[in-house]
C-alpha cells in the first residue's frame, strides 16, 4: 500500500520557529513530528511513502533520505508553488497507481492504529474513509455530519459559529480509492474546501472512522506547547 504525507506548509503561524525549520520537523520529545507518522505507517502494510515538499525541502530529505531506516521507500514531490492538500495528491496520480492509498496531514499529531483503520476502510463500499475525532471547539476545523453505518452526510470546512452542526472533526487522515482523482482539479486544490464537498454533492459514499483520542493540529504556538506538555500521549507512539 502507498501513502502520501503532506509536508509542504510554511508554518507561518509558528514563526520564528519555522524560519529555519519546516513545520513538520519541529521536535516533540526529541523527534520530528513527521517521524511519528513515518513510524506508524512503517508498522502497517504501507511500503511506499510520498512526501510533498516546498518550504526548506532539503532539511526533510536529509533527515529521512530514502526511508530505508524505517523499512520504507520514501520518494519526494517538490512543489515550486504550493498546490494545496488535494493538488499535491493529484500531482502524484500516476505514481499512486490503481490501488487505494492513504493521505496523511504531516502537521497533525494523533495516535492511530492504521491496521484497524485500513481494515475498516477496505470493508466500506465507497470512495473513501476519513478519520474523525470529537472536539468541543470546532471553528477553524473541518466538521462532519455522520449518519447510519458511519456514512458522512455533510462536511463543512472552517464553519462560522452559526454554521456548526457537529462536533466530529476531520483528523487529516484519509483512505481513498482511485476514483477520488475524478474530483480533484489540476493545480491548486484543497480537500476541505473543494474535494470533500464536491464528492458529497455528487452523492459519493464517504465514511468516517472514529478515534477515541484527541488530535492536535500543530499549527499554533499554544498547541505546540500543549503537545509538548502531554508526555503521556507522546509515549503512545513509541
Amino acid at each position: 500500500m502507498k501513502a502520501v504525507l503532506l509536508a509542504a506548509g510554511k508554518g507561518t503561524r509558528l514563526k520564528p520557529l519555522t524560519d529555519n525549520i519546516p513545520k513538520v520537523m519541529i521536535p516533540i520529545n526529541g523527534k520530528p513530528i513527521l517521524e511519528y507518522h513515518i513510524e506508524q505507517l512503517a508498522e502497517t502494510e504501507v511500503r511506499e511513502v510520498f512526501i510533498n515538499l516546498h518550504h526548506l525541502p532539503k532539511k526533510i530529505k536529509a533527515y529521512f533520505q530514502d526511508g530505508r531506516k524505517w523499512g520504507l521507500n520514501i520518494q519526494y514531490s517538490y512543489e515550486s508553488e504550493i498546490l494545496g492538500t488535494a493538488g499535491a495528491v493529484k500531482k502524484l496520480e500516476n505514481k499512486l497507481g490503481k490501488e487505494p492509498f492513504l493521505v496523511v496531514y504531516g502537521d497533525n499529531f494523533l495516535d492511530i492504529n492504521y491496521k484497524d483503520f485500513v481494515g475498516c476502510a477496505q470493508s466500506n463500499n465507497g470512495i473513501g474513509t476519513v478519520v474523525v475525532f470529537n472536539k468541543e471547539d470546532v471553528p477553524g476545523c473541518g466538521i462532519l455530519d455522520i449518519g447510519e453505518n458511519n456514512r458522512v452526510i455533510r462536511f463543512k470546512e472552517k464553519p462560522a459559529e452559526d454554521e456548526i452542526f457537529s462536533n466530529w472533526v476531520s483528523a487529516g487522515v484519509f483512505y481513498f480509492r482511485k476514483k477520488i482523482f475524478k474530483y480533484i482539479d489540476p493545480g491548486f486544490s484543497d480537500f476541505g474546501f473543494d474535494v470533500l464537498p464536491r464528492i458529497l454533492d455528487r452523492k459519493e459514499r464517504l465514511f468516517a472512522y472514529k478515534l477515541n483520542s484527541e488530535v492536535l493540529a500543530v499549527d499554533r504556538l499554544e498547541l505546540l506547547t500543549k503537545l509538548r506538555k502531554q508526555k503521556s500521549n507522546v509515549r503512545k507512539f513509541r
